[in-house]
């Protein structure tokens, strides 16, 4: 791999930590005043519409075929429809913090189904680092791992649980078949528009009678945010990475986004910096490290 494509992966890889780690926030803000599946949709609607800007500038919009179609409302239909969106409708009703540690287990979830399906050599250092960058997220909300059992807390955990499976599955799928496709920005139009369509009407349906009224700004600029960030540039930084590196190496930065989350707690809302989050950054960073890690061949 070339120095320039190295340093391309690299920014990737932050990108995916830093702005996913935003949204949360930003999901928070807009399901304030906002359905969650019209949020979710919405947001789809708004990575759609750049996504067909820029490819009908480059003159590169085209028809990709019924077969990469249907690879395409696959990927949407796990990926954003079930992880994305029931990941929204999950944070109407369950803790921010309780929300970051149970979609942490999601590389716990990549790495075994990529055992299985054969896209990872079993590896007692993958394991381990997998294991121990969990174990950093699990430390900082130890003192609410009790929440679990929270029979209020039922509904959106079941949700979160749905949302970690599609987006291992899609995570996997993607994974696998990525060589079949070198147009990301294509692809990602596509996979957008059916979600937005799809997550519409489920709105209409769960939603019946909102209010359009009660939408607040912050609300409506959140959902901007989540749409150019966390769906435009987060899903082309993660396919991006996904053509270079392992399935598990890209899906265990989740881990970072907690620690991006809380920084900016520190940063925006004045939230203090404890030692129990220096330490949990210790055990975040070391998994990431053992996970990746690779000696050098000696020639």
């Amino acid at each position: 791999m070339s120095a320039k494509r190295d340093v391309k992966l690299i920014v990737a890889l932050f990108a995916i930590a830093i702005v996913w780690g935003t949204t949360y926030l930003g999901i928070r803000v807009a399901v304030h005043t906002i359905p969650a599946w019209f949020v979710a949709g919405l947001r789809q609607v708004v990575a759609s519409i750049i996504l067909l800007s820029i490819l009908l500038y480059q003159k590169q919009f085209k028809w990709i075929g019924w077969k990469s179609l249907g690879r395409q409302i696959l990927v949407a239909s796990l990926m954003i429809i079930v992880a994305n969106g029931m990941t929204t409708v999950a944070e109407e009703s369950i803790p921010s913090g309780l929300t970051s540690l149970l979609t942490a287990l999601s590389p716990i979830v990549v790495f075994l189904g990529s055992l299985i399906f054969g896209l990872q050599k079993p590896s007692l250092k993958g394991f381990i680092g997998v294991v121990i960058g969990f174990s950093g997220v699990a430390f900082i909300f130890r003192d609410g791992i009790g929440d679990i059992l929270d029979p209020n807390y039922k509904t959106g955990i079941t949700y979160l649980a749905m949302a970690i499976l599609g987006w291992a599955a899609g995570t996997i799928y993607t994974k696998k078949y990525t060589h079949k496709s070198n147009h990301i920005f294509l692809d990602l139009f596509y996979q957008f528009a059916f979600a937005a369509v799809a997550q519409l009407i489920i709105a209409n349906i769960v939603s019946p009678n909102t209010s359009f009224s009660d939408w607040s700004l912050q609300s409506l600029g959140a959902v901007v945010y989540l749409g150019v960030f966390g769906s435009v540039v987060g899903f082309f930084c993660y396919n991006y990475a996904l053509k270079k590196v392992s399935a598990t190496e890209v899906s265990i930065l989740s881990y970072f986004n907690t620690i991006i989350a809380i920084f900016l707690g520190w940063l925006v809302l004045n939230e203090t910096v404890t030692y129990d989050l220096l330490i949990a950054t210790v055990l975040i960073i070391l998994g990431v490290f053992i996970t990746n890690y690779k000696k050098k061949e000696i020639k």
